[in-house]
């Protein structure tokens, strides 16, 4: 079983996300670029996403969820 640590490591390409919400890499970049999604940096530049966090957020998951009074 994996731990929640290597689950929170597991990182997908562009193309990957692409497929997942069926849109072109390029939209998924411009996401990365527009604050929708964060990104990190492969040493050679390329953009890499959480699994987690392309999950929930195929899944309709808000990251921050407003409290309510």
């Amino acid at each position: 079983m994996p731990t929640p640590a290597a689950d929170s490591e597991s990182l997908l390409t562009p193309s990957e996300v692409a497929t997942l919400f069926r849109v072109d890499p390029k939209t998924v970049t411009r996401w990365a670029k527009a604050g929708k999604l964060s990104s990190i940096r492969t040493l050679g530049g390329h953009r890499r996403y959480h699994e987690v966090e392309v999950r929930n957020l195929l899944n309709g998951i808000p990251q921050q969820r407003p409290t309510e009074a």
